[in-house]
């Protein structure tokens, strides 16, 4: 299996002991949470940023490796790091 993070494992061991349950009205559940995603993910908003050479190269290669744009990867990490996802390696 390709390396998971601790919240992906704990997601696994939490469906392997039959802690999930089926949602009565899918149609309608599925449809709350699109909301909320497309909410969430709305991008109305330009932000210009300065940042080294090296930094840029870097990102675009690894948005390149991931196969998406250089400025969604930006994105993400943001969005990773204000929402407490991301964090600082601890030494």
């Amino acid at each position: 299996m390709k390396n998971i993070d601790s919240e992906e494992k704990e997601l696994l061991e939490s469906y392997d002991r039959d802690e999930w349950q089926s949602v009565s009205d899918i149609k309608s559940e599925s449809e709350r949470y699109r909301r909320y995603a497309s909410t969430t993910f709305k991008k109305d908003k330009r932000v210009n940023i300065r940042m080294s050479e090296k930094d840029l190269m870097a990102i675009q290669k690894k948005a390149l490796e991931e196969g998406i744009p250089y400025q969604t990867l930006i994105s993400s990490i943001l969005h990773k790091y204000i929402s407490g996802r991301l964090t600082e390696k601890k030494a």
